[in-house]
């Protein structure tokens, strides 16, 4: 089955969109912006070519 990450604006749409989802008996879960941030890691790295190799040097050069 597919999920929504759905993002309100403020905490009033926050509070109506929870007791919307609750009154119609969906589940939904809360996620802090650190997790959000992690989700979308998580895709962008699903799509990344993983097929090439790096030199260990390369990737702490450019993290400096």
């Amino acid at each position: 089955m597919k999920a929504m990450v759905i993002t309100p604006k403020n905490s009033s749409e926050y509070k109506f969109i929870h007791d919307l989802l609750k009154k119609l008996g969906i589940s939904s879960a809360t996620m802090t912006e650190e997790e959000l941030e992690d989700l979308g890691l998580s895709k962008l790295l699903k799509s990344v070519d993983k097929t090439k190799k790096v030199s260990k040097s390369s990737i702490l050069q450019k993290l400096k």
